[in-house]
């Protein structure tokens, strides 16, 4: 899979692993998302996901829309179809370039009757113009000379779950097919919410190279078909123009809109568009890129994390967020859930905090719906949706799936409660890294308030005890439905609470006027405010008398326990024997719940706390979700477990690359993506906030590594920081004050400090 540090190779085609190489070689750009298909082969899942297209149909609930495939191509050898399943492979080469962010395909396929062709394409998704893409192939016959016979297909007979007959749907109604007689279009609507979708494709070669154009309408396709007149041994170049709009984009006809960028794309030439694309890409990485000599597996998985996740996120649009799938498929139906605000935001805060206002944007955007949801289930406030699509209300499905293939409720949607303050984290985190004002005081507020009201009608006060409680609920472990008083929610909406209180206090003094108008919109008095106060003060936090070890939920001490023996290939829990007890009914945890509570609110628990529940929960964590691994390798760090913090990290950034969740196909690990940067950043970096609001590093780095190298935008100073066995260097674009190994320095601006370990 190695060739270089940038690179992401696939040199041997097996149709099992076609849904994985999907994922691993989707090309995205905030806007929309190609998965890695392999046009040349009749396997596989094709994807063309644009962000905030969503539609319910015959489907359970909504879901992101797979649109329209305009990659379909097909190619014939005089009459033999050049394909993967009917030729013979004689030569199979994919490279994801992750610096220029392009997808080179090489494959050399023999044909019966023996006519040999090789094919190379360069595929790439604009990150200059977020409507463009495109494709180079270069087309040789080896050991003939003849016809080649090439179809250009938009394919709008494309559903959603197409190899699930029980859950397939068809969201799109095709509207119209275009012959542009410089290529063809074809615009699709959405079933439920009428939004059209164009994609317009174009092929383009040396004059007299494409002839005898012929233009099909065969039902739902729109085709084109040209024949090549070729030589043995001569190569020949045809490029493929793809333009997208929807009316989502503009209130103008976005065919129209299509026809002009098509001409304008043409006019200027796909090598144009592929240099501005690298261009983007290169200021890009400047900003993200981390350099970790001595590993190169180490290496090259955190580049893949880093570029998946930023081609996953709109530089534009606050209407959309990132998926827990992303832009990469289907899987979870396209929708966001807290993996955004605590496993991604913070990779953009300290990379590009522009994109990262933009994430929580949308939850501002969505509070329409986030109050409906409190509505509707009887409380008051904002409470969030646990899985959201494109308006913020609830699209949990209520059905799924167990392990072994069984019906199940899905209780999620109904009881996991804690998103509405991980929501409020996410803006503290941007706030304090940031000092965005403006956004804190117009936007942020809004939610911050809202959601404290929302907890402060969640809460039930317990007479006999004097205390308020959450019962009824499903924490980060989502092995344990049901249950009462999961210390992680309760911890945060105490946290929430307090932190809506002294915000208050804090907007009241800033911007009267603004306070004043939003306790009115919100029909929040100042006697609602101090009884937040109260209630914050006696909600339970359940804890153990004789052990600093914190119960994760009332009664889960009394439950089963069942410690993890046996590990797989990739280092993952095997289950262990339940003796005949549900999982619910034993102390096994999907992922980390108290440990993941420690981490965000490290400042309120001391170093041998940390210890005592990482080394308990760690043993009966099943790490059932990609979430699981990367916040155990920073709190190994933090509590001196460097082996298996490092162990932790490489699962996290091999997640998708060596599929060991066993479920890529189904789209990115999404939270993986950010975990790994945090793993790397907060975790071998050091990096964190003290609660004086200064920006600390307590380094630590593995064996194999000589050198850590990355950069941190702390409130506009870009950071660029380095560190190896022997020291720590910093240089800023600004003056700062920063503590490293517990000592205060300052940075003069452009001034390189060097501090000896």
């Amino acid at each position: 899979m190695v060739n270089n540090l940038w690179q992401i190779k696939q040199t041997d085609y097996k149709h099992n692993d076609s849904g994985k190489y999907e994922t691993v070689f989707t090309l995205a750009n905030g806007y929309k998302g190609m998965r890695g298909w392999l046009e040349f082969s009749k396997y596989g899942i094709p994807g063309n996901l644009i962000a905030g297209i969503f539609n319910q149909a015959d489907s359970q609930v909504t879901e992101i829309v797979n649109n329209q495939n305009p990659l379909k191509i097909s190619m014939y050898a005089d009459n033999e179809a050049l394909d993967i399943e009917t030729c013979e492979v004689l030569d199979f080469d994919r490279t994801l370039d992750m610096k220029e962010g392009i997808l080179y395909t090489t494959i050399e396929l023999k044909t019966k009757s023996g006519r040999i062709t090789k094919i190379s394409s360069e595929r790439f998704v604009s990150k200059n113009d977020v409507h463009r893409w495109g494709i180079k192939y270069t087309i040789k016959p080896v050991n003939y000379s003849g016809k080649i016979f090439i179809e250009n297909v938009i394919d709008g007979t494309v559903t959603n779950s197409s190899f699930d007959p029980m859950n397939k749907t068809k969201h799109l109604n095709v509207k119209e097919l275009y012959d542009l007689e410089k290529g063809i279009a074809l615009k699709t609507v959405t079933k439920d919410k009428g939004i059209e979708i164009v994609e317009g494709i174009l092929l383009k070669a040396e004059d007299g190279v494409l002839q005898n154009r012929k233009y099909r309408e065969l039902g739902e396709e729109v085709s084109e078909a040209f024949e090549i007149r070729v030589e043995e041994g001569k190569q020949y170049t045809v490029e493929k123009y793809g333009v997208t709009y929807t009316s989502r984009d503009t209130d103008k006809d976005p065919f129209e809109l299509l026809k002009d960028n098509m001409d304008n794309f043409v006019e200027k030439g796909l090598e144009e568009e592929v240099r501005l694309h690298k261009e983007k890409w290169n200021e890009t990485w400047d900003k993200i890129d981390i350099q970790i000599k001595g590993d190169n597996q180490a290496q090259l998985g955190i580049r893949f994390n880093l570029f998946q996740i930023t081609a996953s996120a709109s530089d534009e649009d606050d209407r959309v967020s990132i998926a827990a799938k992303a832009l990469h498929g289907e899987g979870y139906k396209g929708h966001v859930f807290w993996d955004t605000e605590i496993y991604m935001l913070p990779f953009f805060i300290y990379t590009n905090p522009k994109i990262a206002k933009n994430l929580l944007m949308y939850r501002y955007n969505t509070l329409e719906g986030a109050r409906k949801n409190a509505r509707e289930n009887g409380y008051i406030g904002a409470q969030f949706p646990w899985e959201a699509a494109d308006d913020g209300t609830e699209v949990t499905p209520k059905w799924g799936v167990d392990y072994d293939g069984n019906p199940v409720r899905i209780w999620t949607g109904d009881e996991e409660f804690h998103i509405s303050s991980d929501i409020v984290f996410g803006i503290w985190e941007y706030y304090r890294a940031t000092k965005d004002k403006d956004f804190l005081v117009n936007h942020g507020m809004e939610i911050v308030l809202d959601t404290s009201k929302f907890w402060s009608s969640r809460v039930e006060y317990n007479e006999e005890f004097d205390r308020y409680e959450i019962n009824r609920v499903i924490g980060p472990d989502e092995f344990h439905e049901h249950v009462n008083n999961n210390v992680y929610t309760n911890y945060l909406a105490k946290w929430n609470l307090e932190k809506g209180v002294e915000l208050a206090e804090w907007l009241k003094t800033e911007n009267k006027e603004v306070y004043d108008n939003l306790l009115d919109k919100l029909e929040i008095t100042e006697d609602d405010i101090k009884e937040w106060q109260q209630i914050a003060d006696k909600v339970y936090i359940p804890r153990d008398a004789n052990s600093r070890v914190i119960e994760q939920f009332e009664g889960y001490f009394d439950l089963k326990d069942i410690e993890i023996t046996e590990h797989d290939e990739n280092g993952m829990p095997i289950w262990p024997d339940l003796q005949g007890y549900k999982l619910g009914e034993t102390q096994l945890i999907k992922q980390p719940d108290v440990v993941m509570l420690m981490l965000l609110l490290g400042d309120e628990f001391d170093n041998e706390t940390k210890k005592e529940n990482y080394e308990y929960y760690e043993k009966r964590t099943m790490h059932k979700s990609s979430l699981s691994p990367s916040m155990y390798s920073i709190m190994g760090l933090t509590v001196g477990d460097t082996r298996n913090a490092y162990r932790y990290f490489m699962k996290t950034v091999m997640t998708d690359l060596e599929d060991n969740q066993g479920n890529a196909q189904l789209g990115l690990h999404a939270a993986s993506t950010g975990g790994s940067w945090q793993s790397v950043v907060f975790g071998f970096g050091g990096v964190y906030v003290n609660k004086e609001e200064i920006l600390c590093l307590n380094p630590w780095l593995p064996e194999k590594w000589d050198e850590l190298s990355f950069k941190v935008n702390w409130r506009g100073n870009i950071l660029n920081i380095s560190i190896t066995k022997e020291n720590v260097s910093i240089k800023g674009t600004d003056e700062a004050k920063i503590k490293v190994y517990e000592k205060e320095y300052s940075i003069e601006k452009d001034k390189e400090i060097v501090i000896l370990r």
